[in-house]
């Protein structure tokens, strides 16, 4: 896969559709640093170095074109999925977090792609992320949260 991808080039890679009022045309931006999809935010691992960690039991799964399925969104919906050329991208899951907001561990020396069928895609640049849950604040309360539902 090149870094310089469109939408419709992801998507008949990937085999993975995104919704047709999407444009097909744009370029998909590839980013280094944090940046969120729907309900999932992916932060490098630096800035949680001392809260997320690996386990004994973590499993590590190369990530192929056809990708791997992260999160089904809200009530069984559309699903975030991350794809990647094969054999330079890896999953690491499950994985410690002081949050519980981890869903794992993404080791990438490539581009690296998160589409889900609404979002479009993003690109992730190689390197060493934590893919999260977000949360936001609950209108139950000044101090209640809950989970961004997609």
């Amino acid at each position: 896969m090149n870094s310089t991808m469109t939408l419709s080039d992801l998507t008949e890679l990937s085999g993975i559709d995104v919704f047709d009022y999407l444009d097909q045309t744009i370029s998909i931006p590839v980013i280094d640093g944090m940046q969120a999809q729907g309900d999932l935010i992916v932060v490098p691992c630096p800035l949680l170095a001392d809260a997320v960690s690996t386990v004994p039991w973590t499993h590590r799964v190369g990530v192929p074109l056809r990708g791997v399925e992260l999160l089904r969104s809200a009530a069984g919906g559309n699903p975030h999925s991350l794809v990647a050329d094969s054999g330079r991208c890896n999953w690491l899951s499950p994985v410690t977090d002081e949050s519980g907001l981890a869903l794992g561990i993404l080791d990438t020396a490539v581009t690296a792609y998160l589409i889900h069928p609404e979002h479009g895609a993003t690109g992730i640049a190689p390197g060493r992320y934590v893919i999260r849950r977000q949360r936001e604040r609950s209108t139950a309360g000044l101090y209640a949260v809950q989970m961004v539902a997609d």
